[in-house]
Formats: structure tokens, C-alpha cells, sequence
């Protein structure tokens, strides 16, 4: 397994680390690889903003709508009265 050191870690950081480590019952290095674990799981969920709306919705239901046909070219927008 690899090792990694951090350098320059401010002293108010690491006071707050060393609480939520004891917190959870770990040291701050366990604590340390469950937050870069949690960080980099998060990174790796596939899709776009508009995937992630449609599956936290899909269970609602009605989630399939009729698009209609488009017949006409799209116009820019006119804002003379």
C-alpha cells in the first residue's frame, strides 16, 4: 500500500480532524482515508446534473411525459410589442 504525507496542514484543521476521528472511533488517519474514499466515490457516479434528477425522481412516478414533435425551426426571441 502506498503512504502519503501532508505538509503545512493548519494546526485548527487538524484539532478538528483528531475530534471527528474520536468522534467516529478511528484514528485520523483511518479518518483520513474515509473521507478521501467518500470525496473521490462521489466523483465516480456516472452522469450529468440532469441523470442524477431523473433518478432521484424516477421513483415518484409519471416521470415519462409526451414530447411533442417539433414542426417549426426555433425563432429568436422578438421583444417589440
Amino acid at each position: 500500500m502506498a503512504s502519503i504525507t501532508i505538509r503545512n496542514l493548519d494546526d485548527d484543521l487538524k484539532a478538528r480532524l483528531r475530534v471527528v476521528a474520536a468522534s467516529h472511533g478511528r484514528s485520523m488517519e483511518e479518518e483520513v482515508r474515509v473521507i478521501l474514499l467518500q470525496a473521490l466515490s462521489r466523483q465516480a457516479t456516472p452522469g450529468g446534473l440532469g441523470s442524477r434528477i431523473h433518478s432521484r425522481f424516477v421513483s415518484v412516478g409519471g416521470a415519462d411525459l409526451d414530447v411533442p414533435e417539433r414542426n417549426t425551426q426555433p425563432r429568436a426571441a422578438s421583444f417589440d410589442e
